[in-house]
């Protein structure tokens, strides 16, 4: 099977190439070279940019070990257009403690701190039309279908 390449550029020499831990992993691992923090957010810069091919788009999401930090990625996940052309970052919400303090629990610089998974775009245009079909759930939403 022939493997399809995602071309990167390191932005910095402290960049680390986007890689998969294991086989048949879905999404290769991120690396922070940088934190900017403010009062709404954490961001770590990974010093990479890629070129995500057209029909093509990446999707930034954290790691499973997100869950052992107190964080939670601010736009829940990152859509990579495939015309971007900058750097990837990952912005987390801080949380807070009960006192209204911040946690401590964060990512470091040099550890991963998140993924890029790259998936195919299938092809659709939007038509409007008068009426949509009948289906079995139909208009219901949020939770209509049970808990």
């Amino acid at each position: 099977m022939s493997m399809n390449k995602i071309k990167f550029k390191k932005l910095s020499t402290h960049a680390v190439s986007p890689y998969k831990a294991k086989k048949g992993d879905a999404g290769f691992d991120m690396t922070a070279i940088s934190i900017d923090e403010t009062e709404n957010y954490i961001e770590y810069g990974t010093g990479i940019a890629v070129e995500i091919p057209e029909n093509y788009l990446g999707i930034l999401v954290p790691r499973s070990s997100v869950t052992n930090k107190n964080l939670i990625l601010k736009n829940s996940i990152g859509i990579i257009d495939s015309g971007y052309r900058g750097e990837l970052k990952f912005r987390y919400l801080r949380l807070k403690d009960e006192t209204g303090n911040m946690r401590n629990n964060i990512y470091n610089v040099g550890e991963r701190c998140g993924q890029l998974i790259i998936l195919e775009l299938p092809c659709f245009e939007m038509e409007e039309v008068n009426e949509l079909s009948d289906s079995e759930r139909g208009c219901g939403g949020y939770g209509s279908t049970g808990s």
